[in-house]
């Protein structure tokens, strides 16, 4: 039977439900900030981009993404004041690698992968 047309449950039984559902959540305040950060194309282009190519570059983000290297340093500066991403100094160079787990889980979610370098 398709979804739409089950029996409906009474109201007092889906209101549990639906407030097990929401309680089940540990930090839905924390969940609501992610969804939020990864709202903006840019970001998540960025987050793509060093999940795909970890150490790059603010340069070579910014020449893939075709953004300046100000727009993506601002936007790097948000995704690490977050810990989504760490830099490393290599001499001049400052390369980005993702920081944490769970993005890395949602960008592959989304159809992110991995260099075959």
């Amino acid at each position: 039977m398709a979804p739409d047309l089950e029996p409906i449950a009474d109201d007092g039984l889906l209101e549990r439900e639906a407030r097990a559902s929401i309680e089940a959540v540990d930090d839905l305040d924390g969940w609501a900030r992610r969804f939020d950060l990864l709202s903006d194309a840019n970001r998540l282009g960025i987050l793509l981009a060093i999940h795909r190519a970890p150490g790059i570059t603010v340069g070579g983000l910014a020449s893939a993404m075709g953004m300046s290297n100000s727009a993506v340093s601002h936007a790097l500066r948000l995704l690490r004041h977050h810990d989504w991403v760490r830099v490393q100094r290599d001499g001049r160079n400052m390369r980005y690698y993702l920081d944490d787990a769970v993005v890395h889980a949602i960008l592959h979610g989304i159809g992110g992968t991995h260099a075959a370098l």
